[in-house]
């Protein structure tokens, strides 16, 4: 009986992902035409999007630590990584637009590959050419008040350990643009939704937002320091509040 319930629930989360997508696809695609000042309206459809995926999936999300958001501050968004789930909860916390560093394989989901590409900085992690040009890009998004969001394990955690061994781009970036990191932890999105898998359940799931960690001052002998500082302040995170 339970396999019957979980098959009957995928198929009711694939019908709500595609239709709504459809529905508010103007809404996701239309605004990135128009540049940044317009394009934060494509962000505003997403977190509608998310907001309704979630309360039609019965995937809930907890948001902690939204007074860590200053007005008018564009930080370096830092989030582990462990589910497609996390993308919905992460659209209807974070304030105005930003932008994800995402992999080129979100291009081949049908739909949802033409938003990633206009809303995100997609990036072959296999070209060290692209690696270059998507961190470029990113800069150019900070100098204009954008912030970014960067997943610092660079792929899902398909590992037992609370995180992955992190990535140096987020933090070389943030030192090469002097811009503040603000770390955020995912909590129970790969229990509802494991990395590689279409085993949907129904769940909460909880997104922490921690306290800044500046940059300003750092130089680029820095960057394993406050790539360890970063890892250690999320780690505790996930262990305090799993």
């Amino acid at each position: 009986m339970i396999w019957l319930f979980q098959k009957v629930y995928l198929i009711w989360v694939l019908i709500v992902f595609s239709v709504f997508m459809i529905l508010f696809l103007p809404g996701l695609l239309l605004p990135f035409l128009f540049g940044t000042r317009v394009s934060r309206l494509g962000y505003t459809f997403l977190a509608i999007w998310s907001w309704v995926f979630s309360m039609l999936t019965f995937i809930r999300y907890d948001f902690y630590g939204k007074e860590n958001f200053k007005p008018g501050t564009s930080y370096i968004y830092v989030s582990n990584h462990t589910s497609f789930l996390d993308l919905p909860g992460l659209a209807m916390l974070l304030p105005g637009q930003f932008r994800p560093l995402a992999k080129k394989e979100l291009k081949k989901i049908p739909v949802f590959g033409w938003i990633a590409q206009a809303a995100t900085v997609i990036v072959d992690r296999s070209s060290a050419e692209s690696k270059r040009k998507s961190m470029e890009l990113l800069k150019d998004f900070l100098k204009k008040g954008i912030s970014i969001l960067i997943f610092a394990e660079g792929t899902q955690n398909r590992t037992k350990e609370i995180l992955q061994p992190f990535k140096d781009g987020a933090f070389r970036m943030a030192i090469d643009t002097q811009q503040p990191i603000l770390p955020m932890v995912i909590i129970g999105a790969g229990r509802l939704m494991p990395p590689g898998t279409v085993d949907l359940k129904p769940g909460r799931i909880k997104i922490f937002v921690g306290k800044v960690t500046e940059t300003t001052g750092l130089t680029n002998s820095d960057i394993q320091s406050l790539k360890v500082k970063t890892f250690g302040i999320m780690s505790d995170m996930i262990r305090e509040n799993s």
